[in-house]
């Protein structure tokens, strides 16, 4: 076999072995995406739990995010819509809490163009809200209508609703967007980090990957200097004194 054979040979099993690595390395990295998306959804799972306890007033908050929430207040007259991508309206309203902050509250959604529903007289009095709590939303560069959002931003809220608001929002559960009269909203979970284990091992397989076509182009290259030294070599030798003729 030539050296140019054996040299495409030995390239040919490098890019093979490193396409190999590099499909085990993405096979991972899903891994680690839906082992995330398994924890996000386990933890809205969890029986629900009481909000203040979690989201206290001098700002802090425990691990609450992504959880299901109860809280006791009342409605307030202030709500607002948030108008989705799909056209679909979430109806934000203030929830006060006993002591005085304002959960912003998705009670459910509207078809675009509907008015927004009022809260109850009952609701106005007392009532007790069970849903996914959540962080702010991202902002959204989407041109809405005046009063409307576009996506649930605290940092936006609070220059409308003047009174401290929680550091994050709730998304009522099924049955208690039913009991408003709205359609069920669908929340987005956060993020969550899979195993970083698969994280490394993903990680692990692409630098393998690109260990393995470096160390063949490497031999390959080093095959062709031996056999370019060799040529040579044998041309001195064969012009030597004395040599052959």
């Amino acid at each position: 076999m030539s050296v140019r054979a054996r040299q495409l040979l030995v390239v040919a099993t490098g890019v093979v072995a490193a396409a190999v690595m590099i499909v085990l390395g993405l096979w991972q990295a899903q891994v680690f995406v839906d082992q995330g998306n398994r924890s996000a959804s386990e933890r809205a799972a969890q029986a629900p739990i009481p909000l203040e306890d979690f989201v206290h007033p001098d700002g802090t908050i425990g691990d609450v995010y992504g959880k299901r929430v109860v809280a006791s207040g009342r409605y307030q007259d202030k709500q607002l819509a948030v108008v989705g991508e799909d056209g679909q309206v979430r109806v934000l309203t203030a929830f006060e809490l006993a002591d005085g902050r304002v959960l912003p509250v998705v009670r459910g959604v509207v078809a675009a163009g509907t008015a927004l529903p009022p809260v109850s007289s009952a609701d106005r009095q007392r009532a007790e809200v069970s849903g996914l709590f959540l962080p702010s939303e991202r902002g959204d560069d989407r041109v809405v209508a005046a009063g409307s959002y576009a996506t649930v931003r605290l940092p936006q809220l609070a220059q409308q609703w003047t009174e401290q608001l929680t550091p994050g929002f709730v998304t009522l559960d099924e049955a208690a967007a039913r009991a408003q009269g709205l359609t069920p909203a669908t929340p987005v979970l956060p993020t969550e980090d899979g195993s970083w284990r698969n994280s490394g091992y993903a990680v692990q397989w692409w630098v393998f990957a690109a260990f393995a076509l470096g160390m063949a182009l490497k031999i390959a290259h080093t095959m062709g200097r031996r056999e370019a030294a060799a040529r040579e070599a044998a041309v001195v030798a064969a012009n030597a004194p004395g040599a052959d003729r």
